[in-house]
């Protein structure tokens, strides 16, 4: 693809106007680079339109020039799915600027918001209208929702409410030649023809770009139960599960998975955090119950899970939240996994899921071959095992050297994705595959499965004009 001309660069300035183009890199930083550092890319130049208008202009233009434009939402992803490549010959278009809550129909049980919402802000807006936007991420204060719907985002309520595909009705979509489909619908029950939003949400702007949305409402909970449990195994907390689930009658809204090496790295580095309980275990639980009512009784059901896991042997401890600050702790100890593992040195990450069935197996097995590769590497297998998703991170040796260790990304990834096809998992659950894992997916999907996903890249943005070099 040809690098931007002085003109063209020019007739995008005028698209966008002085407050949405960036072109010196001292502004355009922090749209070049990664969280994790991992994808550091240049580019000719950063554009932030603020309407759906100024998308189809600069798409249009980027169509006719044969532009490559990689869409950016609150740059949260961990796959650099958002990041441009090392030539600086390519155009990030950034939807913050995108920022409004279009409408909110509360009978409807609906909210429409522009792509550059924040997450946070989305929760915000059903909340003051009594209602309940359930995707919930670590990341939520600057995450995207246009970010999220082109990621398929998951979070810690995927057990009850599912992924963030499962939380849209419509969708507002700039294709790479600048056509816009209007499809925000608030019709729970429309059998046209084909679901057109289920080809953009998880593509990672490889087909279009989000820049509307109309999210799912639910009633928002009034009652809450939560409690952290001591498991002796993971095949105790996959059992803890069935029971909770079973007895609430489906009110588990969350349900996951800490390790003793995750609570140790946690009340090391995160000021104020303590023990959750008085006796060290190998494994913890983060269980979350909520129901529509004040009459639910959930913590006597709580109470009822945990006794009947404590006569079985599946639960060693557990304490039920008595306040919302205590609730709040809780979770605090869940939330900082991912932050906290920074400061015990180099960490190699993977975001996949196996059948819950298949969890202590995977688990087990994982565990037992990266430390067969690398004696004294410390596993922390932590997340949202209730769905099947698991974090399973790998932090260096005390004393290692950092870079050695990063040095074997590839390879650790190899092993344990292996050991994830094996037992009919995905290598990726929630993060996506951005640059990441796009040489990985064809070792996961069928030859046939591939030719569809190409099939539709040609046919969609013919150009490759849409965020190349991701996905696929």
């Amino acid at each position: 693809m040809p690098k931007p001309t002085p003109e063209t660069l020019q007739r995008l300035k005028e698209i966008v106007g002085e407050k949405g183009f960036a072109d010196d890199e001292r502004d355009m930083a922090p749209y070049l680079v990664e969280r994790r550092e991992l994808y550091k890319g240049r580019a000719a130049a950063v554009l932030k339109p603020a309407s759906v208008e100024e998308v189809s202009a600069i798409m249009k233009l980027a169509h006719e020039a044969g532009l490559h434009v990689v869409p950016q939402g609150g740059n949260t992803g961990l796959v650099g799915g958002q990041v441009p490549d090392g030539t600086g010959e390519e155009i990030v278009l950034s939807l913050s600027r995108m920022n409004r809550v279009r409408g909110l129909d509360a009978e409807n049980n609906t909210l429409t918001v522009d792509a550059g919402v924040t997450l946070a802000a989305a929760q915000d807006a059903a909340r003051q209208a009594g209602r309940l936007f359930p995707l919930s991420l670590a990341s939520e204060g600057s995450c995207q929702i246009g970010g999220n719907l082109a990621t398929n985002a998951g979070g810690t309520q995927v057990l009850r409410y599912g992924n963030a595909r499962d939380l849209v009705l419509g969708l507002e979509v700039v294709l790479a030649n600048g056509d816009i489909w209007n499809g925000l619908t608030g019709l729970r029950k429309d059998n046209t023809g084909y679901d057109l939003r289920h080809l953009f949400m998880g593509s990672e702007g490889t087909l279009g770009i989000i820049t509307g949305a109309v999210l799912k409402l639910f009633p928002r909970p009034r009652a809450v139960s939560t409690a952290f449990a001591a498991v002796p195994d993971v095949d105790a907390a996959v059992k803890l599960l069935r029971i909770a689930d079973d007895l609430s009658g489906g009110q588990v809204t969350t349900f996951e998975l800490v390790p003793r090496i995750g609570i140790e790295f946690v009340t090391r580095h995160l000021e104020g955090a303590s023990d959750p309980l008085p006796d060290i275990s190998p494994w913890y639980v983060l269980i979350e119950m909520t129901a529509g009512t004040e009459m639910a009784k959930l913590d006597e059901t709580m109470e009822m899970a945990l006794a009947e896991g404590l006569d079985t042997k599946l639960v060693t401890d557990a304490a039920i939240a008595q306040s919302e600050t205590q609730r709040g702790d809780f979770w605090r100890l869940r939330e900082a996994l991912s932050d906290v593992q920074r400061a015990e040195g180099g960490s190699i990450k993977h975001d996949v899921s196996v059948p819950v069935s298949r969890m202590a197996d995977f688990i087990a097995a994982a565990t037992h071959a990266v430390s067969a590769r690398l004696p004294g590497i410390r596993p922390v297998p932590f997340g949202h095992i209730g769905d099947g998703n698991v974090h399973f991170n790998l932090s260096q040796p005390v004393g290692a050297d950092k870079d050695a260790f990063l040095a074997l990304w590839g390879e650790m990834n190899g092993i344990v994705h292996g050991i994830v096809r094996e037992m009919g998992g995905s290598i990726s659950a929630e993060h996506g595959v951005g640059q990441l894992k796009r040489d990985e997916i064809a070792a996961t999907k069928s030859p046939v499965e591939m030719a569809l996903m190409r099939a539709l890249k040609k046919a969609l943005d013919p150009k490759g004009v849409l965020n190349p070099g991701k996905v696929v």
